[in-house]
């Protein structure tokens, strides 16, 4: 359903209680604000196909949203919110936070015939588990896509979140979200006309290439940015309006103001990379193909 373009995109109160039911590298909510402030004066549809945690669609809240991820599991684990919420709650009781289980539960993807008779509730459900008792709530994966996090040794992991997870189902199911599943520049084509397109890829690389960016076994290099880039542009052109969170690099930079992008220099705590040097206070960009309606 395409809303129209006087109906209000996002509520008057957005409920506190819907937030990201899993920890997720890079995730926005420190950045919030700066990302209110940068928002279109209004728009139709809201389009998110990096949504990894989703700290920005769940505090916005939209009324009309698709959103996605490259990520199989992640986005199981949200049609499983979405349809099964009370059955992803039971399933997560029987957890143990005992490193002999975590490494059980890891190895699961490395065994076919055990990982495709598991149930799409109990894929959800190991995702969560995975995730709140990993080392940092670091989702990496190895060459052949599998899980591969340490135990975290944490003592009281938050394993089963009853509040959030039927909050954020009943956000999925009161409201206009498709959900899907694959590559950010199909989900992208979907847009049209003044519609919003939040984009919160896998970051550029420093000169060192110490950004993390194991999401996916496949990576996320230089070449997927310029594809990133004409993407934007192909919807820039279609009348889409663009606000695209990414590391502050000199080919970044260059590259969008080259194309008449704004952008804005904010800075964000990064608490998780690969290099200790890099984590920290960094300077991060938004990058926008409209004015900025809101003020500083």
């Amino acid at each position: 359903m395409q809303p129209a373009f006087d109906s209000p995109p996002l509520p008057d109160a957005p409920s506190l209680l819907v937030k990201p039911v899993v920890k997720w590298v890079g995730g926005k909510r420190q950045l919030m604000s700066d990302i209110k402030r940068n928002l279109p004066a209004t728009f139709k549809r809201y389009y998110e196909p990096f949504f990894g945690g989703g700290a920005v669609a769940l505090t916005l809240q939209p009324k009309f949203a698709t959103i996605g991820d490259f990520n199989e599991q992640l986005i199981n684990l949200y049609h499983v919110i979405s349809n099964k919420p009370e059955e992803l709650i039971t399933d997560l009781s029987k957890h143990e936070n005992t490193e002999e289980y975590f490494y059980e539960m890891r190895g699961k993807d490395r065994l076919p015939i055990e990982w495709l008779s598991m149930t799409a509730v109990e894929k959800a459900s190991r995702f969560i588990y995975l995730n709140k008792t990993c080392f940092n709530g670091l989702y990496r994966v190895n060459n052949a896509g599998e899980f591969n996090a340490p135990f975290g040794r944490y003592k009281k992991p938050r394993i089963v979140d009853q509040v959030t997870i039927r909050a954020m189902s009943k956000y999925l199911k009161s409201n206009d979200i498709k959900v899907m599943q694959g590559d950010y520049e199909k989900i992208i084509k979907e847009a049209s006309a003044e519609d919003f397109i939040y984009l919160d890829p896998p970051y550029d690389t420093t000169s060192s290439g110490s950004n993390f960016t194991g999401y996916t076994s496949g990576g996320f290099g230089r070449d997927e940015q310029e594809r990133l880039l004409i993407a934007c542009n192909k919807a820039r052109r279609k009348g889409a309006f663009i606000l695209q969170s990414n590391a502050a690099t000199d080919w970044v930079k260059d590259s969008y103001l080259s194309h008449g992008y704004h952008i804005e220099i904010i800075k964000a705590r990064r608490a998780v990379n690969s290099n200790g040097a890099d984590r920290g206070e960094v300077d991060e960009v938004l990058i926008r193909n409209y004015p900025k309606t809101k003020a500083c």
